[in-house]
C-alpha cells in the first residue's frame, strides 16, 4: 500500500526515463493500489434496525465488505456505512479528518502518519501471506541471488512494503539501497517496464506476480521471512472514545474475525465470488489463496507486533524517507484483546 502523507526525496532514477519505449504496455490488477480515492460508497452493508451509532469503514475493492456479505456476517444492530479506498495512505488521512471511524493499512502509512501528527489507534492486526511479495526476474536471467542485483536496475513501488522487504534483503546480503539503480513505478509502470526489458528485478505484490510467472518470470526470493504479514487494524482516537461506537468496532471486529473463519473453510467459493469482484480468473484468485503462506485472520495485539511496527518505521527512517524516528507503540490500543482472543462460536 502506498503513501504519500509526506514529500518524499526524488528516487535515484526517474520513472518517465525508465519508460520511454514502454509507454502503451496494459497494466495488471494489484493488491497495493494506487494512491487515489475510489468510489464514495463500496456497499451499504448493514442489516438490522437503525440506531443512532453509524460506523464508518474504509475498505478497499472487494475486501473486508464483500467477505462480510459473502459469509453471512453483515448484520448488526448499528448502521454500517462502507467507503471504498485504493490505499491505505487515504484511510489514515481519512480517519485523522474525522470523515472515518475504522479501517485497515500496512504497517507503514500509520507511520508516515504519526511523523506527521495525525491522530489515529491501531486496535487489531490483520495476519495475512508474504508469499506473493516477492522479487521477479526476467526469463533466463543470470541473476541468481540478492547479491547479484547490486548496480541493476531494481523497480519497486516506493514507501510500499516492496520498498521495505528489497531494503532488508540488500541489507542480509551485504549492500545497501544505494548499490543498486533503484527505480520507483507504480504497479502498471513496473509491469510495463518489466515486460519491456528495462528492468533487472522486480519488486512487486499481488496479482502481478502470478501474472508475470505465467510469461516466464522468475521468483528470485519470496518476502517470507523479511516481511511480518501483518496489516494493521486502525480507528479513529475521537470513535473510541464514543461509547457507542467503540461497542460497534468491537462487534465489527468480531463480525470479521468469523468472515475471515469462513474465508479460510471456503477457499473455492471465496475464490468465485473474489474473483467476479475484481475481473481476474476464478483459478488465478484461488492458486494465490492455495498458496498463501497464511490465510487472512484478526488477532489481538502483542508486544511482537508492536516491535514489528516499529521496526517497519526506523528502517523507512534509515532509508531517509521518513524524515524523523517515531515511537509508534503509544498508538497501539489494546481494549479488544478479550473480543479478539475468545473462541468463534
Amino acid at each position: 500500500m502506498t503513501t504519500d502523507l509526506l514529500r518524499l526525496p526524488s528516487p535515484p532514477i526517474g520513472r518517465r526515463r525508465l519508460l520511454r519505449g514502454a509507454a502503451g504496455a496494459c497494466g495488471a490488477l494489484a493488491l497495493g493500489g494506487l494512491p487515489t480515492l475510489s468510489s464514495p460508497t463500496l456497499a451499504q452493508a448493514a442489516s438490522g434496525p437503525t440506531s443512532p451509532t453509524v460506523l464508518r469503514i474504509a475498505d478497499y475493492k472487494a475486501a473486508d465488505g464483500l467477505v462480510l456479505d459473502a459469509s453471512g456476517n453483515t448484520g448488526s444492530s448499528y448502521q454500517s456505512r462502507f467507503a471504498e479506498f485504493a490505499s491505505g495512505n487515504l484511510i489514515v488521512e481519512a480517519i485523522n479528518a474525522g470523515s472515518i471511524d475504522v479501517g485497515s493499512s500496512s504497517e507503514i502509512p500509520p507511520a508516515f502518519g504519526i511523523a506527521a501528527g495525525v491522530r489515529l489507534s491501531i486496535v487489531a492486526v490483520i495476519k495475512d501471506d508474504v508469499n506473493w511479495q516477492v522479487v521477479l526476474v526476467p526469463p533466463g536471467s543470470p541473476i541468481q541471488s540478492v547479491a547479484d542485483l547490486k548496480g541493476k536496475r531494481v523497480g519497486y513501488v516506493r514507501a510500499t512494503t516492496t520498498h521495505y522487504y528489497l531494503a532488508k534483503m540488500l541489507g542480509e546480503a551485504g549492500l545497501r539501497f544505494t548499490d543498486i539503480q533503484a527505480i520507483s513505478l507504480t504497479p502498471s509502470e513496473g509491469q510495463a517496464a518489466f515486460e519491456q526489458g528495462a528492468l533487472d528485478a522486480w519488486a512487486i505484490y499481488g496479482y502481478s506476480v502470478p501474472f508475470a510467472i505465467k510469461k516466464g518470470a522468475r521468483v528470485l526470493v519470496t518476502s517470507n521471512g523479511y516481511l511480518s504479514g501483518n496489516y494493521l487494524y486502525l480507528a479513529s482516537p475521537d470513535a473510541l472514545a464514543d461509547a457507542g461506537k467503540s461497542v460497534a468496532i468491537g462487534d465489527y471486529l468480531l463480525r470479521l474475525r468469523r468472515a475471515f473463519a469462513w474465508r479460510a473453510a471456503n477457499l473455492e467459493r471465496w475464490a468465485q465470488v473474489h474473483s467476479a469482484a475484481i475481473g481476474v480468473p476464478a483459478e488465478t484468485d484461488l492458486e494465490i489463496l492455495r498458496k498463501n503462506s497464511r490465510q487472512r485472520d484478526l488477532a489481538p495485539i502483542t508486544d511482537a507486533d508492536i516491535a514489528s511496527a516499529q521496526n517497519v518505521a526506523d528502517i523507512f527512517h534509515q532509508l531517509g524517507v521518513l524524515p524523523k524516528r517515531i515511537d509508534i507503540a503509544p498508538a497501539f490500543d489494546r481494549r479488544f484483546t478479550d473480543i479478539l482472543s475468545r473462541p468463534l462460536s
